[in-house]
């Protein structure tokens, strides 16, 4: 028999009429115990049966039951295992992201356009060129946007540009925490034309300068000619205008704007793990030198979020003091200026993760690309 089929209640035995010359007698007292027995065995036979049945319904409902109990833990197991694959996979892509391979990988579908009049540029294209899904995602910035410009402190974002094209891409990189190292420069009526269309195919046929190699040129030029306007979606960068004066500035909105990185880019600049924030502070007296190094760190995949002067600029060495995590972000600043002494002196505000104070002994590389 199955273990678990209910078990059947095993009936009692009637008990025997007694036997003798006097059983027929109905005053016989023998007779009256008999029948007081047979009323007994029936009302133990309908006992025995009615808990028979009930423990075969409590067997039922226990191993219905335990089966439920089972079920339950499989889909929690199976849920927690989703769950850490998901965190360990995100963790995986954030990782990438953040590794030199993964910033190049992401940098090569990033082109800054910059609508040029002169020598001044009338607004930025932060484009992204999707071409595996064949699409192109873009935000126009407003060159009156109030940003901080590595090395210079918050000024209007046209301004980045008139410090050259590594300034612009620094500037737009750090804001976004999007790497970009690659521009060109249009004629300001072909960039108006851009964003009023949503075509951008005819962009590199008209650029002034750019960094792009000639070969990277003529596939960028076939990239954007094989989408179609109905795959390219510009939207203009989230502001609120502010009055000063006569002069109008323009007030990134940064959770809107993270959306938007989240949806086209896959990142979030509001999460400070996602990246290692710096002050920079000059304490080697050059000028400039804090925005040089700044720019360093900005293309190594810091974001920089602010620069100043040191309180005395006779600083032989340069020191890198970690005020958030561990001693390993500092390490890859180090690393990334090549020079410096790590210390960490842990803090509570949540305004940097590592301060920087750049010494004598720091030497500047030079631009990454050249205009052409």
């Amino acid at each position: 028999m199955s273990a678990n089929k209910p078990r059947r209640a095993k009936l009692r035995e009637a008990p025997e009429a007694p036997r003798g010359y006097r059983q027929s007698r109905r005053g016989s007292g023998a007779v009256k115990a008999t029948r007081r027995a047979e009323r007994k065995h029936r009302m133990l036979v309908a006992f025995d049966q009615a808990w028979g049945g009930f423990k075969n319904v409590l067997h039922v409902i226990v191993q219905g039951f335990l089966a439920m109990v089972a079920v339950v833990i499989v889909l929690l197991l199976l849920a927690n295992t989703i769950n850490t694959v998901v965190r360990w996979n995100a963790e995986r892509q954030v990782k990438h992201l953040a590794s030199p391979e993964g910033r190049e990988e992401l940098a090569r579908e990033n082109i800054l356009v910059v609508g040029v009049e002169g020598s001044r540029a009338i607004g930025y294209l932060a484009m992204r060129v999707d071409r595996k899904g064949g699409q192109v995602f873009g935000i126009a910035i407003p060159d009156g946007a109030f940003v901080d410009i590595p090395g210079r402190g918050f000024e209007r974002i046209g301004e980045a540009y008139s410090q050259g094209p590594d300034v612009a891409l620094a500037t737009v990189s750090n804001y976004f925490s999007v790497p970009f190292s690659s521009y060109i420069a249009v004629p300001a009526t072909a960039y108006k034309d851009a964003l009023k269309t949503m075509s951008v195919s005819a962009l590199p046929g008209v650029s002034t300068s750019s960094n792009l190699t000639d070969a990277e040129m003529v596939a960028l030029s076939k990239s954007l000619a094989a989408i179609t306007s109905v795959n390219t979606a510009i939207v203009p960068m989230p502001v609120k205008p502010i009055k000063l004066g006569e002069q109008t500035y323009f007030e990134p909105q940064r959770s809107e704007i993270a959306d938007l990185l989240s949806q086209w880019w896959n990142v979030d600049p509001t999460k400070g793990e996602q990246v290692t924030r710096v002050i920079i502070y000059n304490g080697a007296g050059k000028p400039g030198i804090a925005g040089e190094a700044a720019q360093q760190l900005i293309r190594a995949g810091f974001r920089v979020v602010d620069t100043k002067n040191a309180d005395r600029f006779d600083y032989a060495t340069s020191k890198i003091t970690v005020k958030r995590g561990d001693i390993s972000r500092g390490e890859a600043v180090m690393r990334a200026l090549g020079v410096g002494e790590v210390t960490v002196e842990l803090s509570s505000a949540d305004v940097t993760d590592v301060i920087v104070i750049i010494g004598k002994d720091y030497r500047p590389p030079g631009a990454v690309k050249g205009a052409q």
